[in-house]
């Protein structure tokens, strides 16, 4: 039997008027404003079920506000700025197999249209109008009069005037940065040239320096205020150790690391020469010195650690590692005499230097007889170190032991004390990734050093101390990641601003090098503002000075000499200033949670650098992923299941209704072919019954005075409105839809 639900008739009617009416086409008024944003997305490929998510998530916001009153402003630009829409151009061009079969076959590139798409531009057309055609179908209530991408000239003006005055402020700074490169090719490596590793980040490391007589044993930590608890270093027997002159800052070392790690070393910013192999045998059983305690440690022999891992050689600190307490346990009954090894290990005393409220004066060992672990390979080792390593980040603090850091929190002490070991010689930083890279030449990557380049300087502690405060004045949805948020601004590192390859802006006081593709993505909310005047014809590329910006976005200088500048009329100027005062600050940005570490800190940063309070970010909202039947989706390497192709076969309503039933706020979905059979059949009945309600109101007598029955039915039905607006406000969809069914 013929549905009576017919979602693409009735869709593209409603699309229709939309369009015609400009209803969504938001103009300042004497309403209170919403101003919404989400993430623009990146094109190099079509928009897929993640970004559905996030973009319908925007979206719902953005039609409740209007509900409630509110005048808002959805709009939305293309991001195409970077090095990946290049590689792809350079695949294609290519005809490489892998990519032609998974744009032609899953993102639906008609087998004559893919091979044209061989440069980065003709890549950027095809994916803006095939994304805006994909955001159009599923109805989203965007204002497209303010789109543009980011390589359109006038906004590269926007972002040079962004990155005058950062360097007028001396945020930017220029020095060396590690980038993921590969040996084979000798070039830097981005998404698009990784066979294996895509999410991998290079994380900083702290080089403990261990000495014996004129040799350094350095190890690799997180977490360089446990050198304070270091009971004995680890060095694996049957790993291939060498010995290397060392050289840095005018300091000459001797080292002795894997040979995994010398390779790494030769990729950093020392100067390094192999002088010997060194046998494994002969580092154990020795005893060093701790660079900060003064203290001597042993030396002991550990199948586990692994030479490709920081420089081959492990510190110890049983005390608060679950497993560095358990393998030394393990080693109390057995015979290391053929490494000289005769005193009993039973005698090292654990060094507790960390106080945490859950637990007492050795949390790894305490932790380790609560659970009842029996060994470093009993599956619940891993579950222990997480337990000890998570309350001692969050509550730890530093106990006498460490001298003049006491009490301080683990939390905010690694930068600190990096920089004070440093400063002694006992240190040293060290670049490793968080998981292997392997290029696509299938060559294993290393972390390299590139000199003289530039770098936003997000470890000012003033700049630092601006985000904070703008975090403590913000809403946070889910309120759980504030904490997430002020964590990640306490790690937060220098960052390379600029490159040398790829599609962008030209950094303003050195133009060889093109502005990072993150780096022109932090405070474009406010271009949208601009770009209205832009579609309008009113500004030409030539107007859009530094004077400009500087009145419109800030307030600073006056109209009368912005059009002495630009020759636009003052009223004009006036104008759009006016736009900006009313439409900003942005009040709520909602975004996926793998933005949180990078974009989402960066938007942050840059608002409180360049814009006063009153104009700083109000809220943030931040959603979870979406797989596809359980697995992870990739443009470039699939599966996918594309935006388009999701509402072609079921319709925008199903679709959107789906996405957001299937989980809440942070928590991943997945999407099952089951489960949207499932909406669209509820979908069905919905709709049946609002029509069976619609006409047995027309047939009925609605001049009869309401019964009992009926006052209760409408206090039922005004309580799950109310529960919907609750759920709404808090941006928890699942629960927004569950009471607005309940209603049916």
């Amino acid at each position: 039997m013929e549905q009576d639900y017919k979602p693409h008739e009735i869709e593209t009617k409603w699309q229709k008027k939309w369009t015609e009416s400009g209803i969504f086409q938001a103009e300042p008024d004497k309403r209170e404003k919403f101003f919404i944003t989400i993430p623009y997305p990146y094109l190099n490929g079509n928009l897929h079920a993640g970004h559905t998510r996030t973009f319908t998530i925007g979206d719902v916001v953005a039609r409740h506000k209007r509900m409630l009153g509110y005048n808002v402003l959805y709009p939305m630009g293309f991001h195409v700025t970077g090095t990946p829409i290049v590689g792809l151009a350079e695949l294609i061009a290519s005809r490489d197999p892998q990519t032609m079969d998974v744009y032609e076959r899953l993102h639906g590139i008609p087998g004559d249209i893919l091979p044209t798409l061989d440069t980065p531009e003709k890549i950027v057309d095809y994916f803006k109008h095939e994304a805006e055609k994909a955001m159009r179908m599923i109805g989203y209530s965007i204002d497209w009069r303010r789109k543009f991408t980011t390589t359109d000239p006038t906004y590269k003006k926007f972002i040079e005037w962004q990155y005058i005055r950062l360097g007028e402020k001396d945020l930017i700074v220029k020095g060396s940065h590690p980038v993921k490169w590969c040996p084979n090719d000798n070039n830097p490596v981005e998404d698009h040239d990784i066979l294996y590793g895509e999410e991998a980040t290079i994380v900083e490391y702290t080089l403990i320096k261990f000495r014996y007589k004129d040799i350094v044993l350095p190890c690799a930590t997180l977490r360089p205020e446990t050198t304070y608890g270091v009971t004995n270093l680890w060095v694996n027997p049957d790993v291939d150790y060498v010995k290397a002159r060392v050289e840095k800052d005018g300091i000459e070392e001797f080292w002795v690391v894997s040979r995994d790690a010398f390779r790494k070393l030769t990729f950093t910013d020392r100067t390094v020469e192999y002088i010997e192999d060194v046998p494994a045998k002969s580092i154990i059983g020795i005893k060093l010195t701790n660079p900060v305690t003064g203290e001597e440690v042993i030396s002991l022999p550990a199948s586990f650690v692994r030479p490709e891992n920081g420089s081959g050689i492990v510190m110890s600190v049983p005390a608060h590692a679950p497993f560095d307490y358990l393998a030394l346990r393990d080693l109390y009954d057995v015979d290391l005499s053929k490494y000289g090894i005769t005193e009993d290990l039973r005698k090292i005393e654990l060094i507790s230097l960390i106080k945490v409220p859950e637990f007492g004066e050795f949390p790894a060992k305490e932790i380790v007889e609560n659970m009842g672990v029996t060994s470093q390979k009993d599956p619940r080792a891993e579950e222990a170190t997480k337990i000890v390593y998570r309350r001692e980040f969050h509550g730890g603090v530093l106990k006498e032991i460490t001298g003049k850091y006491e009490g301080h929190a683990v939390s905010k002490i690694k930068d600190i004390l990096t920089k004070d070991l440093i400063s002694s010689n006992a240190g040293e930083t060290f670049y490793e990734f968080s998981e292997p890279i392997v290029c696509r030449c299938g060559t294993s990557c290393v972390v390299n050093m590139v000199k003289g380049q530039w770098f936003l300087n997000y470890s000012n502690p003033e700049w630092k101390a601006k985000v904070y405060r703008c975090l403590s004045q913000m809403r946070i949805i889910p309120a759980e990641y504030r904490v997430e948020f002020e964590n990640k601004v306490d790690w937060l590192k220098d960052k390379a601003c600029a490159r040398r390859k790829g599609l962008g802006t030209r950094l303003p006081f050195d133009k060889e090098w093109l502005i990072e593709s993150l780096g022109d993505s932090t405070i474009y909310m406010s271009y949208y503002i601009i770009a209205r005047f832009i579609e309008k014809g009113d500004l030409t590329l030539e107007q859009l000075t530094l004077s400009f910006f500087d009145y419109v976005l800030l307030g600073k200088g006056d109209p009368k000499a912005v059009s002495a500048d630009t020759g636009l009329d003052p009223k004009l100027v006036e104008e759009i200033r006016r736009h900006f005062v009313y439409w900003y600050p942005v009040d709520l940005r909602s975004s996926g949670k793998d933005l949180v570490p990078n974009h989402l800190l960066f938007f942050l940063f840059h608002h409180v650098a360049l814009f006063e309070e009153e104009n700083w970010p109000r809220a943030l909202a931040v959603n979870g992923f979406v797989s596809l039947e359980g697995q992870k989706m990739s443009k470039s390497k699939g599966p996918i299941l594309t935006l388009e192709s999701a509402v072609s076969e079921y319709g925008a309503d199903i679709t959107r209704l789906y996405i957001l039933s299937t989980a809440e706020q942070t928590q991943d979905a997945d999407w099952h072919k089951a489960g949207i059979d499932s909406a669209r059949r509820q979908v069905d009945r919905f709709y049946s019954f609002a029509k069976d309600v619609i006409e047995s109101g027309k047939r009925a007598n609605l001049s009869m005075e309401l019964k009992q029955i009926d006052r209760w039915m409408l206090s039922r039905m005004q309580n799950y409105i109310r529960e919907t607006n609750i759920a709404l406000d808090a941006i928890q969809t699942r629960e927004a839809i569950q009471n607005s069914f309940s209603c049916s």
